[in-house]
């Protein structure tokens, strides 16, 4: 049922796996899914635009205008027609332009014209698959928003073993399927997220901060959007760029992140404080810089608002309030503490103990507790397949 009735633009581009079009295409058609298919001019030498035209009921289109009628492919129609665009295979090639907004085809001038889900099924060698500038685009373009499917491993045309096989055509089905049921699993729901450090002045030039890089709290916002919910992000200083269609405030201090907090909590349905926020700030900030005059330095420092606190005491019954922990000993028991201190209903806990967690890292490895008692333990994984663990136990409470 999730495939009934959806619209389609599958991209083709010149790879060997490209033949698994025509089975993919028969299985869309078969949940009876429109299917338009655009084909690079490489894409032809490994399959026939007649077997594809056949198979999808609509004419292949691999160019701005037809040069025999001269009629028009426009692409921002087809972007605007599209439920989904799946590009399967997408090479080597294609993945860079992408990533770098070239655009000198249809399929990519679609693309670049696209306001709906995009997943990208990457096929190539194992050696072009591992390589850094690879690796980077497939970096960038999960940045935009767009669904990435890993290559699987197996035998290779080159001869070689290892990652870089296209999907088999039913696991890229289950993929656009799922796609459709979690783009609405938090549909019409407003979601606050908070990410990144704060810094607390000294003096104009000199402040007291953290290690916080943002990158766990922009992962929970970009797949949020993803999954189709209203998002707001909260961001203290960092070096990452905003996020497509996800309002982003930025805010410096801990008091400038409670006041923007405090403002929009109420019509939150879900509360995501995943910031590093200062528990201390200087009582005194000095209007000129500090001179190294004196031997040592004393700092007077006072507390600054408990953010997740205060909207633990607010929160109603219908909201989610989810902190996050961050430990070096006794971790389990200070996190239990915490969640029933600070009323929340779930926290995200993380230690400086677990190689590769922590500040800085593109990996975590986190526990997630919930108010109930449980508590589920994962492994190290990228922040984005933590964030999507962690929306996959909040889709259960909606």
């Amino acid at each position: 049922m999730a495939l009934e009735g959806k619209k389609i633009v599958l991209g083709i581009c010149g790879s060997i796996s490209a033949y698994k079009a025509a089975e993919l295409t028969r299985l869309f058609i078969k949940k009876n899914a429109e299917v338009q298919i655009i084909m690079t001019e490489e894409a032809k030498a490994f399959i026939s635009p007649l077997t594809l035209s056949t198979l999808s009921k609509r004419p292949v289109l691999s160019h701005y205008y037809d040069k025999e009628s001269g009629e028009w492919n426009n692409h921002v129609k087809i972007a605007a027609w599209a439920d989904v665009l799946l590009i399967a295979p997408i090479t080597a090639h294609t993945l860079g332009k992408l990533a770098h907004g070239l655009c000198d085809t249809l399929l990519e001038a679609v693309y670049l014209s696209c306001t709906c889900p995009v997943v990208l099924s990457p096929a190539m060698d194992l050696d072009m698959w591992k390589h850094a500038a690879t690796q980077q685009n497939i970096q960038k373009l999960n940045h935009y928003g767009n669904f990435v499917i890993p290559p699987d491993r197996g035998e290779l045309a080159s001869g070689l073993s290892g990652e870089g096989r296209l999907p088999e055509p039913e696991k890229i089905r289950d993929f656009i399927k799922n796609i459709f049921l979690k783009t609405a699993s938090f549909k019409g729901k407003k979601v606050l997220v908070t990410a990144g450090p704060t810094y607390e002045p000294l003096d104009p030039v000199r402040f007291i901060g953290n290690h916080s890089s943002g990158k766990m709290g922009y992962a929970i916002a970009k797949n949020l959007q993803k999954r189709g919910a209203d998002v707001t992000l909260i961001s203290g200083p960092t070096s990452l760029n905003p996020i497509d269609t996800v309002e982003t405030l930025s805010v410096t201090t801990a008091e400038e992140m409670y006041k923007a907090v405090e403002k929009r909590f109420t019509k939150a349905d879900i509360t995501i404080m995943s910031a590093a926020v200062a528990d201390y700030t200087p009582k005194v900030n000095a209007d000129h810089k500090i001179k190294k005059e004196e031997a040592s330095l004393s700092l007077e420092l006072v507390k600054t608002k408990d953010i997740l606190a205060e909207m633990g005491k607010r929160k109603k019954k219908n909201q989610l309030l989810i902190g996050f922990a961050l430990e070096t000993q006794n971790a389990i028991e200070n996190a239990k503490a915490k969640l029933k201190r600070k009323n929340l209903d779930l926290i995200v806990l993380n230690t400086l103990e677990d190689e590769g967690a922590g500040f800085g890292y593109d990996t975590n490895q986190v526990t997630i507790l919930d108010k109930e008692g449980e508590i589920q333990n994962f492994p190290i994984k990228s922040k984005d397949d933590v964030a999507n663990d962690l929306l996959d136990i909040l889709e259960k409470r909606l």
